[in-house]
């Protein structure tokens, strides 16, 4: 089942320029990890797919993923992994040109709402 972050407000006082996902895999099994990103440049005000990313993750590890969101008035993070007996916990962090975490900026493992399936492109 996959997951979002919802919408994400980045503007000042301090816009993040990026945003880290990062995925652990708590099981011994396999996961495959799908990643969107959604950014709304000022220019559109409009949703729009900039980042779609898969990749396998191992059991009993982790990986931490950089995007960039520099300039967007806000962002959002969809994340789903799927694999048999496989559980993988998600955080997010939008970050400033020093990859700082931004204050509010944040999706914690309880803080995902899940969603029926991913987003597609407006």
């Amino acid at each position: 089942m996959p997951f979002s972050s919802g919408l994400i407000h980045n503007d000042l006082p301090t816009p993040a320029s990026g945003v880290v996902i990062n995925a652990r895999n708590i099981t011994s099994t396999t996961a495959l990890v799908l990643i969107e990103v959604y950014v709304v440049p000022p220019t559109t005000n409009t949703l729009t797919l900039i980042y779609l990313t898969g990749y396998m993750l191992p059991g009993k590890s982790s990986d931490s993923r950089q995007f960039n969101i520099s300039g967007d008035i806000a962002y959002e993070i969809q994340v789903n992994a799927s694999g048999v007996l496989s559980e993988v916990v998600f955080t997010a962090f939008g970050v400033d040109e020093f990859g700082t975490p931004v204050d509010g900026q944040q999706m914690l493992a309880l803080d995902w709402q899940e969603i029926s399936a991913f987003s597609t492109t407006p």
